[in-house]
């Protein structure tokens, strides 16, 4: 249920504004109804222990539940690109997309997950949402949509905090899911300058890097069976963008355990080629090479934020075919949010 629409939000705006905004917000369209609850199931049959079986209409009602919050992030972090791009109207275009995201934290978004499923595939739309955020924020001129912005994303993180502690499976906490949720929680504790957040997300991060073995591979992303590389590379996306923002937040994890990210990078993009050392750990063709799937550019969107990191013209080249490399929860264009830095 909404409890503000888009017109009551605009319409507090431009009381403060002057004329020439004004008529501009009228192109702010409404979002989406908020997503206040989510109740789901695995995507995977419950024989499959490796989780990469999966069930058709299972898959088909989470895909269904998360539709709107996926659209939703993709057209905010394509206005958020525009805003830090220097478009014209870049003001207006901020105060709407603040705006747009207001009314889903006056409806409390998120705040009933029904199911540890639920509560495991929250983390990367938190992180998505800041990532927008972060970008128009600075534009904004409404000071009291951005406050409650940033006190709805600060209860949601506390809550993930709280989960991955206490609730989490135990192969989870050591997986992928575990690095996105990590990714949200630093992000919003930068937003909101919350050391417990930032601290947390850097042990985190630290955590998961050092579950790596000798050769880069992810133990918790090898029993995936013929998905194994493909959770390897979704592992990696939050894993990089974590590291960076550390980095500039002055919470460095540069090198732990032996130059873990490296290795885990350099193991999966060395598996692009044939999956042999996936399918070595799971017993499975990889999906890239038995039809299943091919690669897409977001799945390698992070790339632009590790050249930062650690500079790599065979990987640099490597990226150059898929790119522009888009990722609407990593915030829309990493070309454009990491390379002009």
């Amino acid at each position: 249920m909404r409890v503000l629409s888009i017109m009551a939000t605009l319409a507090s705006l431009t009381t403060a504004l002057p004329a020439s905004a004004q008529v501009a917000t009228d192109t702010c369209v409404e979002p989406p109804e908020p997503v206040v609850s989510l109740s789901y199931g695995s995507r995977y049959t419950d024989e499959s222990v490796t989780r990469s079986d999966i069930d058709e209409d299972s898959n088909a009602a989470v895909n269904a539940a998360l539709a709107p919050i996926e659209q939703f992030l993709r057209d905010l972090s394509s206005e958020a690109n525009a805003v830090i791009s220097g478009v014209d109207d870049q003001v207006v275009r901020a105060d709407c997309v603040i705006a747009q995201m207001d009314v889903w934290a006056q409806a409390d978004a998120f705040s009933d997950l029904g199911t540890i499923t639920a509560n495991f595939s929250i983390g990367s739309r938190l992180a998505g949402f800041a990532m927008v955020y972060r970008q128009v924020a600075p534009y904004s001129r409404d000071a009291a949509a951005r406050q409650r912005i940033e006190d709805w994303l600060g209860r949601r993180i506390d809550e993930q905090m709280a989960f991955w502690e206490e609730d989490a499976t135990a192969g989870a906490k050591t997986g992928n899911l575990r690095a996105w949720a990590t990714l949200g929680i630093n992000l919003v504790g930068d937003i909101r300058s919350d050391p417990v957040a930032l601290r947390w997300s850097a042990w985190s991060a630290t955590y998961l890097q050092c579950q790596a073995l000798e050769d880069g591979s992810l133990p918790q992303e090898m029993r995936r069976g013929k998905y194994a590389l493909h959770y390897q590379l979704h592992a990696i996306a939050p894993m990089v963008v974590t590291t960076l923002l550390l980095e500039k937040q002055g919470f460095s994890i540069l090198g732990v355990c032996d130059n873990a990210l490296d290795r885990i990078v350099q193991f999966a993009m060395d598996d692009l080629a044939t999956g042999a050392a996936s399918q070595a750990y799971s017993g499975k063709m990889q999906s890239y090479f038995d039809g299943t799937e091919d690669l897409d550019s977001f799945e390698i969107a992070w790339i632009e934020a590790y050249l930062v990191l650690s500079p790599n013209p065979d990987l640099d080249a490597f990226a150059e075919d898929f790119r522009p490399l888009r990722h609407s929860k990593l915030g829309g264009d990493q070309g454009l949010l990491w390379n002009a830095d």
